[in-house]
């Protein structure tokens, strides 16, 4: 399975509304999609994480590149910054072990 975790965190005071108007259709959307086989949130050091499972590479680029998760990315640049790492296992892991993943594999988009 791929496993997908996204740190991000808005620009500014002033750019949290319209993220989180993004980002919650966005979650809810992860949730339901097809293939999707863990989905949860998490704010540590003042960064809100996702950590998703999906069946395969397929049916992680159906969700990123359809719905709310579409026009999130479309605006993303403009309100929030963050970084998105997948990688293969057959296991999901901790949320210490995808935070020390998602540090170590930073890069900002």
């Amino acid at each position: 399975m791929i496993i997908s975790i996204t740190g991000l965190r808005p620009k500014s005071i002033l750019h949290s509304i319209p993220f989180w108007f993004r980002a919650i259709p966005s979650f809810n959307q992860a949730k339901n999609a097809p293939g999707n086989k863990f989905c949860e949130v998490k704010r540590i050091q003042g960064i809100q994480h996702t950590l998703t499972a999906w069946d395969d590479m397929e049916t992680l680029r159906a969700f990123v590149s359809s719905g709310p998760h579409l026009k999130a990315v479309k605006s993303f640049r403009k309100i929030a910054t963050g970084s998105t790492f997948h990688y293969e296992s057959d296991t999901i892991p901790t949320w210490e072990e995808a935070r020390r993943l998602w540090e170590a594999n930073y890069k900002e988009y």
